[in-house]
């Protein structure tokens, strides 16, 4: 399929062919139409399967050429840094009209947010947070939004964004239209899809909680001393383009980038003691290739949209299963292949038992020359435990409309 069997409008369709898109993934197949035709949508898709374009592009092609005036549009997303690329995504893809977006994120001025609410912006990209501050001080109104997007809404709910989701939500009109995208579909999420949804489409595109299939995953048992030099090591290898690291906090994410950056290795860090610009300088220049390596903690570990990242390494294994299927979703975006390593200790065993039992699979161990592999026992993934939506049954392109 192209995008022209889409009913896209022309100038919609140029900016795809501009952007150097041809054909659509599996839930811009699945999710545009369905838009187009007005529907309330709740869409669970993998990491990195192009859901972004999927509610931009019927965005554009409903505000082109409307002559409402005011903002007719809200995007909710949960982090600044999610919020901000989908506003650059925004950008490209309305080159071919007149649509106008604003940007409204904490940690960034307010006199500059407003000034872009006042230039005639038709759509808001918001954090939650952020977005009632202009609404209390009378700086955006809600009141003729025709669509709303809940971009990550589980990560939203675990963020505990619920209740000011629920105040914002409650707030634009009721005759409108709500999609509503996330990774995983727990009861949270569907609690908000009953409470705020009106008879929504369901689309599931891929598996649910699995990485994709293009990613190489391996488990390099290390001690805990040489988790340092083992990195190194790795990085300083042939084929790592690009890689970001993953750490469990952000005092460690600071010692490991300038650990590299003495041993010479083009590396920042990313977290969320640094302040806005200062992020967005980082992944500015990560973007970039100013720097081979970005060591973020979990703040970049949903939603961002980085192309070509080569390796995505957990210098730590996360606490919650679900969070390594979102690391490493940083990599093979969009189809392409990627590496996931992970340094583990024995330490850590839990924690890699309860990824192995999730993905119900044991991982590749891997070893590196002159490095001691201590002997890691993981529980035996069982896959009886296993959600009803992480089974393995087909999902690819499964619409529900009733």
């Amino acid at each position: 399929m192209s995008f022209s069997a889409l009913a896209l409008s022309p100038e919609t369709l140029r900016s795809v062919r501009d952007r150097g898109h041809h054909q659509p993934t599996a839930i811009q197949s699945g999710a545009i139409p369905v838009a187009l035709a007005g529907r309330d949508l709740v869409a669970t898709a993998e990491t990195g399967s192009g859901k972004t374009a999927a509610f931009l592009l019927p965005m554009l092609d409903r505000l082109h050429g409307s002559r409402t005036g005011g903002v007719s549009a809200l995007i909710l997303a949960p982090t600044r840094e999610l919020a901000a690329q989908i506003g650059r995504e925004f950008d490209l893809l309305s080159r071919n009209t007149r649509l106008r977006a604003a940007v409204i994120v904490g940690g960034e001025s307010m006199t500059r947010q407003v000034d872009a609410l006042r230039s005639g912006a038709q759509v808001v990209v918001a954090c939650p947070g952020r977005l009632i501050d202009h609404v209390e001080r009378g700086t955006v109104k809600l009141d003729r939004i025709e669509l709303v997007v809940i971009d990550e809404a589980d990560r939203l709910l675990d963020m505990g964004f619920l209740p000011q989701l629920r105040r914002i939500l409650r707030m634009v009109p009721k005759q409108r239209q709500t999609l509503m995208f996330s990774a995983t579909m727990d009861a949270g999420v569907e609690m908000v899809a009953r409470e705020f949804l009106r008879d929504p489409a369901r689309l599931n595109v891929g598996e649910v909680c699995a990485p994709p299939a293009s990613i190489r995953q391996a488990i390099y048992p290390v001690t805990l001393e040489n988790k340092g030099p083992m990195l190194l090591e790795l990085l300083q290898r042939g084929g790592v383009d690009s890689a970001i690291v993953f750490t469990r906090t952000k005092s460690r994410a600071d010692r490991v980038a300038k650990m590299l950056v003495r041993n010479r290795i083009r590396a920042v860090a990313i977290h969320g003691d640094r302040s806005q610009q200062q992020r967005n300088a980082a992944l500015a220049g990560f973007r970039k290739r100013a720097y081979q390596v970005l060591v973020a903690t979990d703040v970049a570990a949903r939603g961002l949209d980085i192309p070509d990242v080569s390796h995505i390494i957990n210098f730590d294994l996360p606490d919650a299963s679900e969070t390594y299927i979102h690391r490493i979703g940083r990599t093979a975006r969009m189809g392409k292949a990627g590496e996931a390593l992970s340094l583990v200790t024995p330490e850590e065993r839990f924690s890699l038992g309860e990824i192995e039992r999730m993905l119900g699979q044991k991982l590749e161990r891997a070893t590196v020359a002159g490095f001691d592999a201590p002997q890691i026992v993981a529980r035996k993934p069982v896959t009886i435990f296993r959600s009803s939506a992480m089974r393995r049954r087909p999902l690819r392109n499964r619409v529900h409309t009733h």
